[in-house]
């Protein structure tokens, strides 16, 4: 039984409600569901105050002791606080708020007050006071980092002790843009295996979820595959299912799939601005935009993928580049690029940008932006250093 089982059994035994229970904690009741579910586990000072009003001990909580009493002795109950207080962050204090500093600076004062005659003693006693102050903070610094790593001890415990797998993995297999799908390769062994047992491996993508009922192998070892949408978020996660009950445990996230099946690109233009600076003129084949892959080579526009230039204004398109080309000084050779047709009058307080559409051959799409503010346009001419302004690259927020 888990730790969130347990919680659960003794709610129900008491006739509480998670938001009663919750109320009691301090909580809200989101945070006991997650409890009980076991998607995350309490804080040390709400396991002592679970063993109170449960009226069992932390070490049955935790799965450590096998029976439940039905009362705690207060002897055993001190004994249990002062084991897990040493596994307690301490609050975070300045060390002008603790006892030994505060006593420190009266004996200075005291003593400073007494040498004030005397300059070599008083610079004695100032130098004397300083190490002292870098002393405690080193004492101070080494007793939280020993708290810091014993908490941190005590939490992969509980999560061990949340765990369903003796062991896991999780492999991604192949992603397939033309159906825009990602296969995942899933073993689990379970730290206890049931008679009957079988399991199901989920992922979680692009708001959809998707199931593979796998049987147990060899050494009650369940592999198999899923494949889910392919999306910028998949979450991996395994359930055992046993005499009519499951337990689920999240096994791996990846993130970024879907954006690292298109090419890498960026996007590079020369502004040439009028007189006044709120005017763009159209470009010549020197300061046409261009688009350039990871190995610097120049993109063109040519099927089977379709790639469009435009000027936008607040992620609204204001005008397409026209393909052209772009001469490159220092190797003296033609390059495909885009080119301005027209002049374009900027207005104040808006945001303007250069971007590049990206169709592949499957139809899927996605925006690759630079930016630049009409006030940072510089004089004659500007170079836009190719950023992202915070737009995305979902062209489902632009509007073309």
């Amino acid at each position: 039984m888990t730790l969130g089982q347990r919680i659960a059994q003794k709610r129900k035994e008491l006739g509480l409600s998670q938001e009663g229970l919750g109320e009691q904690l301090k909580v809200s009741r989101q945070a006991i569901y997650k409890w009980e579910s076991d998607a995350s586990l309490p804080e040390i000072d709400k396991l002592i105050t679970l063993s109170r009003i449960f009226s069992v001990s932390v070490g049955w909580l935790l799965g450590v002791e096998e029976a439940a009493p039905e009362t705690v002795n207060p002897d055993q109950e001190k004994l249990v606080e002062d084991m897990l207080s040493r596994y307690q962050p301490a609050p975070q204090k300045s060390a002008w708020d603790k006892w030994s500093v505060r006593i420190l600076f009266a004996l200075c004062g005291i003593m400073l007050a007494l040498l004030v005659g005397t300059n070599s003693k008083v610079e004695e006693m100032d130098r004397q006071y300083r190490n002292l102050l870098r002393s405690i903070e080193s004492i101070t610094s080494s007793v939280d980092s020993q708290i810091s790593a014993a908490t941190r001890r005590m939490e992969e415990s509980l999560k061990q002790q949340a765990d369903l797998t003796a062991e896991w993995s999780a492999e991604l297999v192949s992603t397939d843009p033309a159906a825009n799908t990602a296969t995942f390769q899933i073993r689990a062994v379970p730290k206890v295996y049931t008679e009957g047992m079988t399991a199901v491996f989920m992922a979680y993508s692009d708001g959809k979820t998707v199931e593979a009922p796998v049987e147990p192998g060899t050494g009650h070892i369940f592999s198999g595959r899923v494949t889910c949408p392919l999306s910028d978020e998949i979450s991996l996660s395994v359930i055992f299912l046993s005499n009519g009950t499951g337990e689920t445990q999240q096994l791996e996230t990846y993130y970024d799939l879907y954006t690292q099946s298109f090419p890498e690109l960026t996007v590079s233009v020369v502004w040439r601005t009028g007189s006044n600076r709120n005017t763009l003129l159209p470009t010549d084949r020197n300061t046409a935009a261009t688009v350039v892959g990871t190995d610097f080579e120049v993109w063109t526009p040519e099927p089977p993928a379709k790639l469009q230039v435009g000027l936008f204004c607040d992620q609204k398109l204001v005008t397409w580049y026209e393909p052209g080309v772009r001469y490159f000084d220092a190797t003296g050779q033609e390059a495909p690029g885009w080119n301005l047709t027209e002049q374009v009058e900027l207005e104040p307080e808006h945001t303007y940008c250069v971007a590049a559409l990206y169709t592949d051959e499957y139809g899927r799409q996605r925006v690759y932006s630079g930016y630049y503010t009409i006030f940072d346009l510089g004089h004659d001419s500007a170079s836009a250093a190719v950023q992202t302004p915070g737009w995305g690259d979902d062209p489902a927020g632009w509007e073309f």
